[in-house]
Formats: structure tokens, sequence, C-alpha cells
């Protein structure tokens, strides 16, 4: 589990962040979505080109996903018994939005 900032631009261009701990690059976007989603602050979040970026801390290392990959990856079968798992956990995280 890593401590992570997961930040984005709504459609209207307001860019938002939000600390989450997570196990995975996936699962910590997953966390962010869902916490954008809920919040009254934050505008539409796109699809497809529109960029999650999350900042995993000690050490500290930037990764950009586009919605269209992460959209993928979570349609997509799974390689393992944990990667089935994990993709279950975010799809429950997304569904409670």
């Amino acid at each position: 589990m890593r401590t992570c900032i997961v930040s984005c631009r709504d459609l209207s261009g307001t860019e938002h962040s939000i600390e989450v701990v997570a196990e995975s690059l996936y699962h910590a976007v997953a966390q962010g979505l869902r916490a954008f989603r809920e919040n009254d602050w934050v505008g539409d979040i796109g699809h497809g080109q529109t960029t999650i970026s999350v900042l995993v801390k000690n050490p500290e290392v930037e990764h950009k996903v586009r919605m269209l990959d992460f959209d993928r990856w979570l349609a997509s079968g799974s390689r393992s018994p944990a990667e089935m798992n994990l993709k279950q956990r975010v799809r429950e995280l997304l569904s409670k939005v």
C-alpha cells in the first residue's frame, strides 16, 4: 500500500487532487475517480483521452493514465487471481458512486 496524490482536470478545466492509499496504479485511479464523482465541487470528468495523474510518494514517482486505457484494463480479462480480485474491488469502488 502506498500513499498517492491523484489529480485530473474536469471538463471545465479545473484541476482537482486528492490523497489516497492504494495497492496499485489503477486502484489509486479508481479511488480518485470515486472521490471526484462524489464531490459537488468537481465537474464532470471526461473519458477517452482525459488523463489522470497519480503521484506515488516515498519514493516519489508520477504516472499518467488515460481514461481510455483505464477502461480497457478494467474490461480486459485477468491474468491472475490477484488481478481478478483487484479488478473486482475497483469495480465495487466505482459502482458506489
